[in-house]
């Protein structure tokens, strides 16, 4: 399910499957952390198709949505854009996230898949999810999915990005994913999340399978940034897709051989189907323009680093293009 309705999975061509278009973590980098500049990101989104990009799947969930679109009318000033974001009575994307994303797909001709459902610590509005049971919680995703976001045509297409902040699974937190995989369950989408320096990945996974979800059906994001194969075996045995997604810090050559190396690791292992990638952008120095991969880093860059260490153009394919259209279809 794209911005433009339901497309092909043999039509998505190469996808990024952790990506944030328009974005707000100014909470956690005061400096860096608004993306909201169209004409930027336009031009971010035409060199991810230019270098033969098709699809990007954007995780961006309902709480660094708000204040993460564009302001044509000039209604609000700075200070109300960076206010903190916080879920909106709703728990969704606010209409002029959605609308400037389905228009930036529009302008340049990509594939535009976008999220529901709700991050994570500090994020999450406690008190809301206080007062609003998992299924509540459930039935708005489902809402976002079937029927479209509120105020707009355009339906959701993935669950996710929802996360965990610290290497335990927090009471809000368990909530949300006990929410998404009810809201699963009655969707089949695919269910993404934010594991980052700690494995816990593992114990969303329990989660989510003891509420009756497919592991095949999640992905357990930011994979690279627990260096421990480890863990990045026992989520792929326990049948669901280990995400390689910060490639974002691949300015670096080292950060770059260290992922390749994870990702031919794990293939060998026999998990060539389980892998995934993406840059996962969300801050302005991420952004080809201010110096960072941008968002055509990967089709550029990692076919040829994949290939030097050893896989082949039938395996690069897999992962690049695969996979990812196997996790958005079923």
């Amino acid at each position: 399910m794209t911005t433009t309705g339901l497309l092909g999975a043999a039509h998505l061509g190469t996808v990024l499957p952790h990506e944030h278009l328009l974005s707000n973590t100014i909470r956690e980098y005061r400096a860096t952390g608004l993306l909201h500049d169209m004409a930027v990101m336009s031009a971010e989104v035409s060199a991810f198709v230019a270098a033969g990009g098709g699809t990007i799947v954007d995780v961006t969930p309902a709480e660094i949505a708000q204040g993460a679109a564009p302001d044509p009318l000039g209604v609000l000033d700075d200070r109300a854009k960076r206010r903190r974001p916080a879920a909106d009575t709703t728990g969704t994307r606010p209409v002029a996230n959605v609308l400037a994303l389905a228009r930036l797909a529009e302008e340049t001709g990509a594939h535009v898949v976008l999220g529901t459902g709700h991050y994570r610590d500090p994020y999450l509005d406690r008190d809301w999810f206080d007062r609003t049971s998992a299924d509540e919680i459930a039935e708005l995703m489902v809402r976002d999915l079937e029927e479209g976001f509120p105020g707009t045509a355009v339906r959701a297409g993935v669950i996710g990005e929802i996360g965990a902040e610290q290497w335990y699974v927090s009471a809000a937190e368990e909530r949300s994913f006990r929410a998404a995989a009810r809201a699963q369950l009655r969707t089949g989408v695919m269910i993404t999340t934010h594991a980052m320096r700690w494995p816990v990945g593992l114990a969303q996974l329990d989660i989510l399978t003891a509420e009756g979800v497919d592991p095949h059906r999640v992905v357990i994001g930011h994979c690279d940034l627990v260096p421990l194969p480890e863990y990045h075996l026992e989520i792929a045995r326990r049948g669901a897709y280990v995400q390689f997604d910060t490639f974002h810090r691949c300015t670096d050559a080292g950060q770059l051989r260290a992922r390749v190396e994870a990702m031919v690791r794990l293939v060998r292992a026999g998990h060539l189907e389980k892998v995934l990638v993406s840059h996962d952008v969300f801050r302005t120095d991420h952004l080809r323009s201010s110096g960072g991969t941008g968002l055509a880093f990967i089709p550029e860059r990692l076919p040829g680093a994949l290939t030097d260490a050893g896989l082949d153009a039938e395996e690069v394919t897999q992962i690049l293009t695969v996979n990812p259209q196997r996790a958005l279809a079923g």
